[in-house]
């Protein structure tokens, strides 16, 4: 057992059981366990590491995930969704066995925030679908929670809303099944079958697919904005006639070092410009910004189209845009 560098908490190694001499109990067939749509308004930021010993290995023999870990983190893009309320509902039927509320949402990466250790899980709830299956909802909003110990639940019954609690330095639900002691991972529930791109649906119900990196937000704004806010969610720039500069910014998930960002600002008259941006290290969530200052007439009136394309060598991640229109 290991301990994280990044928060303290002990880390299990994932393993896979094999019953042997009895007939194999029946897994329970899974929804998503969030109520928003992947790929738009939420994504999985993490995955199960399947990799025994140091480096990560995903489902997909990718390596969206991190040492140690033993879940699926569907992540919120920024913490104003948090606040409009995102629930998680209960993944398969079953018996609520144990809850925790009223720690607090706060992000743990921070100097001040307090010691979580014992708590990583934060405020959480854990469901026992019988047969020794049992998953688990950790990080819940404060106050959120809305089952009682013991209570019967059905697949899809909410649970709470998505929050930042415990070991947690941005809004999401970190949900882990377990069969007995040993950590499953929902996509490739039989570690035999290795790893691949074909997998996506394993016990979950419809097929989820598979993104290793993706942009949660792209825009212009006439300043480059603080990470802290980017992060909390920008408000609608709505310019006036005068803009000291215009920046386009972008804002992802999955980055790997080498990973590049490009940058491109296109006025009413053309091309502005356009930066490209190397990552150095690996990032599970960055931003870059990079603009152009007004001219001594300041910018004509007109449209202003930002792009923005995340690459991981010739391949295009993904790709968005953005535009304002200056008076």
């Amino acid at each position: 057992m290991t301990v994280s560098r990044k928060t303290g908490r002990l880390l299990a190694p994932l393993l896979f059981l094999a019953f042997s001499g009895q007939a194999p109990a029946e897994p329970p067939r899974l929804i998503q366990p969030v109520e928003c749509r992947l790929g738009q308004d939420c994504h999985i930021l993490q995955n199960v590491d399947r990799r025994p010993g140091p480096g990560v290995e995903d489902h997909a023999c990718g390596t969206l995930s991190s040492e140690g870990h033993t879940g699926t983190d569907f992540a919120l893009a920024t913490e104003a969704q948090m606040a409009a309320g995102v629930r998680v509902r209960a993944a398969a039927p079953g018996r609520v066995r144990g809850l925790r509320d009223g720690m607090p949402d706060i992000d743990t990466s921070l100097p001040t925030a307090p010691d979580v250790t014992g708590r990583e899980c934060g405020n959480g709830v854990t469901i026992d679908h019988g047969q020794g299956w049992r998953s688990q909802y950790c990080h819940l909003r404060a106050g959120s929670i809305r089952v009682r110990k013991g209570q019967m639940v059905e697949a899809g019954e909410t649970l709470g809303l998505i929050g930042m609690s415990g070991a947690a330095s941005f809004p999401h639900l970190h949900f882990a099944l377990r069969r007995g002691s040993a950590a499953v991972d929902p996509f490739r529930p039989d570690s035999s079958r290795g790893c691949g791109r074909d997998s996506g649906r394993g016990l979950w119900q419809q097929a989820m697919p598979y993104r290793p990196a993706g942009l949660l937000g792209v825009g212009i704004a006439d300043h480059v904005p603080d990470y802290a806010v980017v992060k909390q969610g920008l408000p609608e720039f709505n310019p006036g006639a005068h803009v000291p500069a215009l920046v386009v910014w972008g804002f992802a998930f999955g980055g790997r070092q080498g990973d590049e960002i490009r940058l491109t600002l296109e006025g009413p008259s053309g091309s502005l410009g356009s930066q490209r941006l190397r990552l150095e290290e690996d990032r599970p969530r960055f931003y870059r910004a990079w603009g152009k200052r007004a001219p001594e007439t300041g910018f004509a009136p007109g449209r202003y189209s930002a792009r923005v394309e995340l690459r991981r060598g010739v391949a295009v991640l993904d790709r968005r845009e953005s535009f304002v229109v200056l008076p």
